[in-house]
């Protein structure tokens, strides 16, 4: 549970998130690489006076993650590294996870931007994930709900749609940490899960594949690919409840 204060800085700390993913989506264009994406992003990070959120987090990975920003390619989930070696091509799609500290309290969100003209099924999975995000968020989120409806939501709207929802990263709560409770599954678990109550903060995110929704590690021991290496997108907003509604602190539309 945030206090009004701690969700004032988490406001601020996601005003840098939006501000950074909106730069860099401008700037992914076909020939620039993800590691220029990067600096990009701690640049801005840094003359805003917030810290990235994900440089030298340990996780579950082999060592602590090197970069500012997650960026995956395509068949690329999840924790993607940035590197001089990727130039983004005509026809790429790049999910950006990016999360920012202030004051302690942590922002976080993802957005998948097309590079330059994409596939019909890449501009579908694209607009299929996105939505179910703001379905969820409008539907499913709010004082009383449980944690388990915005999963049955986005499973509904992602598998009527011919996708599949990757099963093995969930959403969570956020705040002092990046990481906290409660774990928030993009798909059904058959649990109810606690009610939603006035100062909690959830950062949802479903990442939804073309094709099946098993994923496995890549050789770098960070990046998770699709099984079936087809298409995969992630959108992410952080969200906090409070008694006059639901406020998405990671508005993109938003100045």
């Amino acid at each position: 549970m945030k206090s009004a204060a701690e969700i004032d800085s988490m406001r601020r700390a996601d005003r840098v998130v939006v501000r950074v993913l909106r730069e860099v989506a401008r700037c992914a264009q076909p020939g620039i690489t993800t590691l220029e994406l990067d600096r990009l992003a701690e640049e801005i990070t840094l003359s805003m006076g917030a810290r990235p959120a994900f440089k030298g987090y340990r996780g579950s990975g082999p060592y602590p993650f090197p970069a500012t920003l997650c960026t995956s390619i395509n068949e690329e989930v999840v924790h993607g590294i940035p590197s001089a070696q990727r130039k983004l091509k005509e026809g790429d799609i790049l999910s950006v996870d990016f999360g920012a500290v202030v004051d302690g309290l942590y922002g976080d969100a993802a957005i998948t931007v097309p590079i330059g003209k994409i596939s019909p099924v890449a501009e579908r999975l694209l607009r299929v994930t996105r939505e179910a995000l703001e379905i969820a968020i409008r539907k499913a989120v709010g004082v009383g709900r449980r944690i388990g409806e915005i999963g049955e939501v986005i499973q509904d709207h992602v598998e009527g749609a011919g996708f599949s929802v990757v099963r093995d990263f969930v959403g969570h709560g956020i705040g002092r940490s990046l990481h906290e409770e409660p774990e928030i599954p993009h798909f059904r678990t058959g649990r109810a899960g606690e009610r939603m109550r006035p100062g909690m903060v959830l950062a949802i995110e479903p990442m939804v594949n073309e094709g099946t929704w098993e994923v496995e590690t890549a050789r770098d021991g960070w990046t998770q690919v699709t099984k079936d290496r087809k298409l995969s997108a992630h959108f992410e907003h952080s969200v906090a409840i409070t008694e006059k509604g639901v406020e998405v602190l990671t508005n993109w539309e938003e100045e």
